[in-house]
């Protein structure tokens, strides 16, 4: 049976709920870092102009060095990871698909939608790696399905555990742009893999699939090794902080260092009483007991503390 397709965000429903002006919530019941890389002035013609393909390739070849992505192997940039989630079940034979859970809800929920049946031993697989809500870390042993999609959306916290290096054949591997660079509004994600699976995705995405300014971003971003380094270690003395606060409120179940996960006595009363205070987080409609909560940034640390 499909799970309902809850998601993180959706401020404005929080204020409907508990009320506030936009500008007084703190939102943390995504998993996007909330100091965004420093975006900087652009040129004219990234707005103006259709994207060329030397931006395209600057990006492409930004991402190649950045993730470590094997000769032989394509690139494909898209407006947002969704928009490749949805557009992977399109590109093998309908058949069964394993989507092992709780995780992200729309992998699950695009195969339905391309009339694949959901269940284990099937022609493909997906895995969320790290996982989500629980930021489990999958093993290369994992990849035991003929047809295997990798979404390490969350994966710029521990690249050294990335699988990329494994990707190929009927093998994808999905990069999120928007979580570690804190640019979720930007809308750019990749795909990796095999040359005729990204050649069948490409054209299913169409042309000037990316926009000109998220091109010339993307770029800048990935390039920028100083502020990738700097942001893990931030992201984890801010993960430890966050862990610090709850100790008295709940048992970490788990997450990353763009998002943790806590076993609490009540999870929908805890979401109610941050709710009531303007701090938006997440529960999940498959346990109540767990919430999940983003890192706030550098001005919402008193205010979260001051919530709990």
């Amino acid at each position: 049976m499909q799970q309902a397709r809850d998601h993180g965000g959706g401020v404005d429903a929080a204020r409907a709920r508990w009320g506030g002006a936009r500008g007084a919530w703190i939102d943390l019941s995504t998993g996007i870092n909330p100091v965004p890389y420093p975006v900087g002035s652009l040129p004219e013609g990234a707005w103006t102009a259709l994207p060329d393909a030397g931006a395209q390739a600057r990006l492409i070849a930004a991402a190649r060095a950045f993730w470590g992505v094997p000769k032989g192997l394509e690139i494909v940039a898209a407006p947002g990871a969704s928009a490749i989630i949805a557009a992977l079940p399109g590109l093998w034979p309908v058949g069964r698909v394993d989507v092992p859970g709780p995780t992200y809800n729309e992998h699950e929920a695009a195969f339905c939608a391309g009339g694949w049946e959901i269940g284990e031993g099937g022609e493909a697989r997906v895995i969320v790696h790290p996982n989500n809500p629980d930021g489990r870390l999958w093993s290369v042993d994992a990849l035991d399905a003929p047809r295997m999609v990798i979404d390490e959306s969350f994966c710029d916290v521990v690249p050294g555990r990335s699988l990329v290096g494994a990707a190929g054949p009927g093998r994808i591997v999905l990069k999120s742009f928007g979580k570690f660079w804190g640019l979720a509004g930007l809308r750019l994600g990749f795909a990796i893999g095999a040359e005729g699976e990204m050649a069948r995705l490409r054209a299913r995405l169409g042309p000037w699939a990316v926009s000109g300014p998220a091109l010339e971003i993307g770029a800048r971003a990935l390039e920028d090794r100083a502020w990738a380094e700097a942001t893990r270690a931030r992201l984890a003395a801010d993960a430890a902080r966050l862990d610090a606060l709850m100790v008295a409120h709940g048992r970490c179940a788990g997450g990353t260092d763009l998002f943790r996960l806590y076993e609490v006595a009540d999870a929908a009363a805890f979401q109610d009483r941050l709710g009531r205070a303007h701090v938006l987080s997440r529960i999940f409609p498959y346990s109540d007991r767990w919430l999940r909560l983003g890192l706030p940034g550098p001005d919402g640390w008193a205010r979260l503390e001051e919530a709990l």
